[in-house]
């Protein structure tokens, strides 16, 4: 529980230096990009936007999410970590798709552009996001789904002041004023297909799909191996949120000794796979015959799971 509470405390100090330093260089960007007619920065700064946003959505979700459970919500409100997911995954595909949009307008509409200005601005856009990116990355973002999100939200960032610093430089130097919607829209294609990542990752958990992380095969065999159970059926593995992995099923076993066998199935998954909620009932196959040819017709669906 005290770890658990350490990634917390640390995952929400983080998320709020992320924001205070996004939003501000945020405005900043886009005065920027505005007074150099840059789409380059522009994008980067619409971007930011939806980072400003989705920091601040996450460490809402991170702040709520620690508030006691209640009768309406007997898991309180850890699930608001799923649903952050989920809207900054659909924010970072909705920029991508107006970046896009406004990239294949400048195609064929030039614009000028000042590329001393805009390497200036986008070099400072590029030194802000690796201090982001680093200050996030030292959090829990490989365990964190919210986490990881706002991590790849400042990933698509730096891309994109990577992108418009070589695009100010080929203007500069070359007068290449095609390189700004050129680079917009590589940015674009990049900042889209992190968004369908966060997306399918945060639909995945909210239709309770397996966690990515275990397998569910070798729970299920190891369950099965213990001695004394002949089967399960209504067998479930999914994640009411990031870290917290769940199971159910039913054991059919051979003998009497129930507290025994329930012990050491709890005991497996604890230590073996580092499932500490697990609900499992215990049935006698020779209680009711009929009932156990029911169950093992059951097993035989969850080993289609």
């Amino acid at each position: 529980m005290g770890h658990n509470h350490s990634h917390h405390t640390k995952n929400k100090k983080a998320l709020m230096i992320a924001f205070l330093i996004i939003t501000v260089f945020m405005v900043l960007e886009y005065i920027g990009g505005t007074l150099t007619n840059s789409l380059a920065l522009l994008s980067d700064a619409g971007h930011m936007l939806s980072d400003s946003i989705s920091l601040g959505v996450g460490l809402l979700a991170l702040i709520l999410g620690r508030r006691a459970v209640s009768e309406s919500k007997t898991f309180g409100y850890q699930r608001l970590e799923i649903l952050s997911a989920l809207f900054n995954g659909v924010l970072l595909i909705v920029i991508s798709i107006l970046i896009m949009w406004e990239s294949f307008h400048r195609f064929s509409e030039p614009q000028v552009i000042s590329g001393t200005g805009m390497l200036l601005i986008s070099s400072m856009g590029a030194l802000v996001n690796i201090i982001v990116a680093w200050i996030i990355h030292q959090s829990e973002t490989s365990e964190n789904i919210n986490m990881r999100a706002a991590f790849l939200h400042v990933i698509g960032d730096l891309l994109g002041s990577v992108s418009a610093i070589i695009a100010s430089l080929l203007i500069m130097y070359f007068g290449w004023t095609i390189a700004d919607p050129i680079t917009s829209l590589i940015v674009s294609l990049l900042i889209l297909k992190s968004g369908i990542g966060i997306t399918n990752d945060a639909i995945h958990m909210l239709m309770e799909g397996r966690p990515a992380n275990l397998d569910v095969e070798k729970v299920r065999e190891t369950l099965l191996k213990i001695p004394g159970v002949v089967s399960m059926h209504d067998f479930h593995v999914w994640s009411i949120t990031s870290n917290f992995p769940s199971i159910s099923c039913h054991l059919v076993i051979s003998e009497h000794n129930h507290d025994s066998i329930l012990k050491n199935a709890l005991r497996e998954l604890h230590d073996t796979f580092d499932l500490e909620h697990a609900t499992i009932q215990v049935e006698n196959v020779n209680a009711d015959l009929d009932k156990y040819e029911h169950n093992r017709c059951n097993h035989f669906v969850a080993k289609d799971f």
